[in-house]
């Protein structure tokens, strides 16, 4: 039986982004269970934090956990480092907005 191992892990089929499950290099390829596409690493992801796993707008919600984390302030290409440094926090209204959606579902 062959194994397959895996880099990175999405929380929800929702997620945007992937959470690396060790620290990652540029030119590494994204393996993440379940998914096909091949993603190459741009940038170093640390341990335990995101990468793009499709193309963000700037403006777009970052998902992970299938909720909303944050607001991109650029775009986001696939294999790019999502953080502090191209996200920024809820404002008031917009977390109240994220958690009427949560409540509709």
């Amino acid at each position: 039986m062959m194994s397959q191992k895996y880099n990175a892990i999405k929380l929800d089929r929702k997620d945007n982004v992937a959470v690396a499950l060790r620290s990652i290099k540029p030119g590494e390829f994204l393996a993440v269970q379940g998914e096909n596409e091949a993603i190459e690493i741009k940038e170093n992801i640390p341990y335990g934090h995101k990468i793009a796993t499709i193309f963000i707008p700037k403006d777009s919600k970052i998902i992970k956990y299938g909720e909303c984390m944050g607001i991109s302030t650029e775009e986001i290409s696939p294999g790019y480092y999502v953080h502090v440094s191209n996200v920024r926090g809820l404002k008031e209204e917009e977390r109240l907005s994220a958690l009427m959606e949560v409540q509709q579902r």
